[in-house]
């Protein structure tokens, strides 16, 4: 029986308040939501992860592109902050271990330093950075609840000092401590059961008041459109290619004949070249 337009949406909608309920702050789309111009929280876990007690977050965005990798592989950051001394912090969420790789963690400390240069500055003007990746498990695989990377001069032993952190902090990590509790609710999706009332209340708002519902269910049909959107792309794309194929073979032409009849422009067709030659 077909789903009329009413009844699709009534599914997606119950499908989404289930899928609110059981969301956790270690799940990068929620992650996000928390975050969302919310300072105080920020700076709240910040001080725990780094340690810094008189840590100030002054500026904070999440989704935030890096305009300067123009030509490079681009990196949306989850998370990131400034403080009062103006040390920049970018808090990743990576349930996956393959996502918390140390060729990414340097990838994203460095997209920081070309970020944060500007042409003519000395480069001792470069801000101190964090990198700072919570992952769901123990990729590191020593039980430690975080680990601190920083370079070091390896003949002399001692540290390089250039401005630079990285950190991964054990999401799996459980104790009495401030680090082990924030994890504990980090994987928590009952706020009734968090440590931590600033992270319990934030949670709270985004899971049973009818303002912070809304936004998380208005999300959630942005990122389904936006689905449907590159679904509807990639089928166009697949005609696209399967029609260059047939004209090809049907008239003996060589791509760029086919892709001509066919009027695909000019900056589409390199990327279909790749594709017939593999």
């Amino acid at each position: 029986m077909h789903e009329s337009e009413q009844d699709r949406k009534t599914r997606e909608r119950q499908e989404d308040l289930a899928r609110l309920r059981d969301l956790r702050p270690i799940d990068d789309d929620f992650m996000r939501c928390i975050f969302r111009d919310n300072i105080p929280l920020a700076q709240f876990v910040l001080r725990i992860l780094t340690q810094i007690d008189d840590l100030v977050v002054t500026e904070l965005e999440t989704q935030k592109d890096l305009k300067r990798l123009v030509g490079a592989r681009s990196l949306c950051l989850d998370c990131y902050a400034t403080d009062s001394s103006g040390k920049k912090y970018d808090l990743e969420i990576q349930r996956s271990g393959a996502g918390a790789g140390a060729h990414r963690a340097r990838y994203h400390s460095g997209a920081m330093d070309i970020e944060n240069l500007d042409a003519g500055q000395d480069f001792d003007d470069l801000p101190e950075t964090y990198t700072i990746f919570i992952t769901e498990h123990d990729v590191l695989g020593k039980g430690l609840p975080c680990y601190h990377i920083e370079r070091m001069n390896l003949d002399t032993g001692e540290a390089f000092n250039d401005g630079s952190h990285i950190l991964y902090v054990n999401g799996e990590y459980r104790d009495a401590s401030e680090l082990g509790r924030l994890m504990h609710d980090f994987s928590c999706s009952n706020p009734n059961l968090m440590n931590f009332p600033l992270l319990e209340e934030t949670t709270r708002y985004y899971k049973e008041t009818q303002e912070g519902v809304e936004y998380m269910c208005k999300a959630f049909e942005e990122v389904r459109n936006e689905g449907y959107a590159r679904g509807m792309q990639q089928g166009m794309q697949q005609e696209k290619f399967s029609n260059i194929k047939n004209l090809m073979e049907t008239m003996s032409w060589n791509p760029l004949q086919a892709m001509n009849a066919l009027k695909i422009p000019v900056e589409e067709q390199q990327a279909y070249e790749q594709l017939l030659k593999q």
